[in-house]
């Protein structure tokens, strides 16, 4: 079996997303303006905008056998993804969320997780998991998938390095329940709110906390105002990007594609942020969260 240079390890939605004039709430109507309806998850996005870049990718997660895994199937072929690792489930729907955005970009979001929170261990395909050089983890809703996850940690060698992207889920868990991620991860990539809910500090001391926990490298996304990127050597500023902006969606799990580029390019650490800022103002430039990723083409002739 070939090695791959990171494998993603998370939930696959559809993303089906309403328009509306307003935010209905109890007893209330709103009218529907528009739609859109694409692939979706944290990990998949960061995988499909690794793929893009030319590195070899593959996946681990569960899909059903439906409409909505098929789509997942074909996006990640086309994109050159290796699905062997995609567990087919007989029974159950694939998982999706559905959104409802207003005109000034207030969002709401109803999950249904499906068999996305249904995944074993013993599902896993050891072989291909011990093949990455990197594993890239982020979350589930349900604790089924999560125990899987902290089970797979305990198997992995030393040579296969982990990323982490907690999310809001998984930061408001705490370190204690993420603890067996924490202390195996390489690298973790919170927003600047995910770390505050994990170590009640800013980013400078948050990233020294998570550190101490046993992390080699921190990269907290900053949004506008860029990332902040630690090691055990110290940490610093990198700025952003300053484009025109037209959707944020996915500029987290942008920002990670970018990043982990650079670590496994073997890139230094600012440079690391540095490409991270970069392919995520690629992606708020377009609409969705994959529409505006670079290719590596874009990376090699746009990167400064």
């Amino acid at each position: 079996m070939d090695s791959s240079d990171v494998v993603g390890f998370g939930a696959l939605n559809i993303d089906r997303l309403y328009r509306v004039n307003r935010i209905a709430r109890e007893d209330e109507e709103s009218v529907v303006t528009g739609f859109s309806e694409s692939c979706g998850g944290s990990a998949a996005n960061t995988i499909i905008g690794l793929a893009k870049l030319r590195l070899k990718t593959g996946y681990i997660g569960k899909l059903a056998e439906d409409r909505d895994g098929r789509l997942h199937l074909e996006e990640f072929k086309r994109e050159g993804v290796d699905t062997r690792g995609i567990i087919i489930a007989r029974n159950g729907r694939s998982g999706a969320v559905t959104g409802f955005v207003d005109k000034d970009g207030e969002r709401a979001l109803y999950i249904d997780p499906g068999v996305n929170d249904a995944i074993k261990f013993d599902e896993i395909d050891l072989k291909y998991a011990k093949k990455a050089k990197f594993l890239h983890l982020t979350s589930f809703v349900g604790e089924k998938s999560f125990e899987a996850q902290k089970m797979l940690m305990a198997e992995l060698p030393d040579n296969v390095k982990v990323s982490f992207d907690p999310g809001i889920l998984y930061a408001r868990k705490g370190l204690n329940s993420l603890k067996p991620l924490i202390e195996k991860a390489f690298v973790m990539l919170p927003s600047e709110r995910e770390l505050e809910l994990l170590t009640n500090e800013g980013y400078e001391n948050g990233a020294k906390i998570l550190i101490e926990k046993g992390v080699n490298i921190v990269a907290a996304k900053l949004g506008e105002r860029g990332c902040y990127v630690a090691d055990r050597r110290g940490g610093r500023l990198v700025d952003p990007y300053h484009v025109k902006v037209v959707d944020t969606t996915g500029a987290g799990d942008a920002f990670s594609s970018g990043f982990l580029y650079g670590l496994v390019q073997e890139k230094g650490l600012y440079e690391c942020g540095k490409m991270g800022n970069y392919v995520a103002s690629r992606c708020i430039q377009e609409t969705g969260a994959r529409e505006g990723l670079p290719t590596r083409s874009d990376l090699e002739n746009n990167f400064r």
